[in-house]
């Protein structure tokens, strides 16, 4: 009867202790689907660029191809290490009032050109640590093939880690969405670049 009542204690507080369900089998195959989709379609973008077409600016002021990579690369990096440092911490599930935007919502609010928002100076592509835009592709994908397969395998509780950033307040899984429709942010910038009419042939 004694040790009944013990292992019924323990389950009642554990009831309360024990964080939210991992994350859903759809839920990782939509992050990890959309994480593919725009890192293939980083690397689709730079097919058969010369470095003359790398390094070309519609103006003084714009951004060149080789920029935006090494702003995507060096972005894909921080934003992460934002995220994985929330999830070490506690959960804060009373957060999770502050959070206005949908998973979807979030998506297309990232990857829309609509409005423009300047970067912080660290992400500046001249602030990056890049010496090349090959060294930044490189570590695009091997940064980016981690979080793939981590989104894939984790059973962290992402929804319960909320973290709050200037314009708004997301959950790690909200977290993973906006790295991958950052980086399709971008793309769309590399295309407004190729679409300029002086930009190089080749």
């Amino acid at each position: 009867m004694r040790k009944m009542f013990i292992l019924s204690a323990a389950l009642f507080l554990f009831s309360f202790t024990s964080s939210n369900p991992p994350l859903t089998d759809k839920e990782k195959k939509d992050a990890a689907d959309l994480l593919f989709k725009t890192e293939q379609g980083v690397f689709k973008s730079l097919e058969g660029m010369s470095v003359a077409q790398l390094n070309f600016k519609a103006a003084p002021d714009k951004w060149s191809i080789a920029e935006c990579v090494k702003h995507i690369a060096a972005s894909e990096t921080e934003l992460w290490q934002m995220t994985d440092a929330a999830l070490k911490k506690p959960a804060n599930p009373e957060k999770r009032s502050e959070i206005k935007a949908s998973d979807d919502q979030l998506v297309q609010m990232i990857e829309s050109r609509a409005q423009k928002v300047k970067t912080s100076p660290p992400l500046e592509p001249q602030n990056t640590p890049y010496k090349s835009t090959a060294d930044a592709l490189s570590s695009f994908f091997e940064n980016r093939e981690k979080l793939i397969e981590y989104v894939k395998t984790t059973n962290d509780d992402m929804r319960d880690h909320v973290l709050t950033l200037p314009f708004g307040s997301f959950d790690s899984y909200q977290m993973v969405m906006f790295i991958a429709a950052h980086s399709n942010r971008h793309t769309q910038q590399i295309e407004e670049v190729k679409a300029d009419p002086n930009f190089p042939k080749n």
